[in-house]
């Protein structure tokens, strides 16, 4: 067998953008030929999938799944939202959000993990990169569970069953009637869809957050030239305001527009005869707080055109 140095490593990775023990696993199956082992890597779809990592995936799909008293959630982004309605991506989505409700995975885990046919879930998206043609990559994952009770789920602009664009899971504790709970918990993952709020409740707000809206209320309130104690007055005032529009228990219930989660959950639990506790929620929305990449067709197509000359 030839010697694979460090050198032919690098010269495939230059050429191919693939891993390093990846090209060096091709110069190994072809006995250090490297025009070989560019055609091997791109074989297997490595060569084409790193080529594509660097391109912005802000669409693809939210999935989520339910097994008993367990909720998961997971975001796969694509380039390009046609993937979305590509009947095997969504196969591949619904496999891996199945596999996360196995355990409590971080994103490094679960692509290591078995996703239906593939090995690994990062596998299986190296051979969908190069069979689709698009970047694609494991955002985020997230699993509750609860030892009585339900883990409700709802899918907003779903684009076919529990896959979609904005996906929500509610955690609700209780010895209640399932059916009623899960009820329930669907109406509140509609509200928190359509809400976003950002905490359960006031004691789960950010300190660095709170500070930094303290902070600009204060100075909104010194701008009416209003004395220090009455600014402090107007601020407590302001920071229950804040609560209100990002903590789940202090929001209003946007189906009625007057009643409070909390007050709705108390209600619920009155008519289900048993106590329920909102104990957690996880709110997803397709490509949210990624850069998206802005062109302009038009101007490309007029480029082009003139290259053409």
């Amino acid at each position: 067998m030839a010697e694979i140095s460090a050198t032919l490593v690098r010269d495939l990775r230059e050429k191919t953008g693939a891993g390093m023990m990846d090209c060096k696993k091709a110069l190994i199956e072809t006995n250090g030929n490297l025009e070989e082992a560019v055609d091997w890597l791109r074989t297997k779809g490595l060569a084409a999938a790193a080529k594509k990592a660097g391109r912005v995936a802000a669409e693809g799909l939210v999935g989520v799944a339910t097994s008993g008293t367990t909720g998961a959630i997971v975001e796969i982004n694509a380039e390009t939202d046609f993937v979305a309605r590509n009947e095997t991506f969504q196969s591949f989505v619904n496999n891996a959000t199945q596999t996360a409700l196995g355990q409590t995975y971080t994103v490094d885990t679960l692509k290591t993990a078995p996703v239906g046919e593939y090995a690994s879930l990062e596998a299986g998206l190296t051979h969908l990169i190069a069979v689709i043609g698009e970047n694609m990559n494991l955002r985020r994952v997230a699993r509750l569970s609860v030892n009585t009770g339900v883990v409700a789920t709802y899918m907003h602009s779903a684009t076919a069953p529990n896959l979609g664009k904005i996906g929500v899971l509610v955690a609700l504790k209780s010895t209640g009637d399932k059916d009623k709970l899960n009820d329930l918990g669907k109406k509140i993952a509609m509200h928190i869809a359509a809400s976003a709020p950002i905490a359960l409740e006031i004691a789960d707000v950010d300190a660095s957050l709170l500070e930094r809206e303290k902070n600009v209320l204060i100075e909104q309130a010194r701008e009416s030239g209003r004395s220090e104690d009455i600014i402090q007055k107007m601020v407590v005032g302001r920071v229950a305001k804040f609560y209100e529009e990002i903590v789940l228990l202090e929001q209003t219930f946007v189906m009625d527009g007057k009643t409070k989660i909390s007050q709705f959950v108390e209600n619920a639990a009155k008519e289900i005869g048993a106590p329920i506790k909102l104990s957690g929620f996880v709110r997803y929305v397709l490509g949210e707080g990624i850069e998206k990449e802005q062109s302009d067709f038009a101007a490309e197509v007029q480029s082009q055109a003139a290259g053409n000359r």
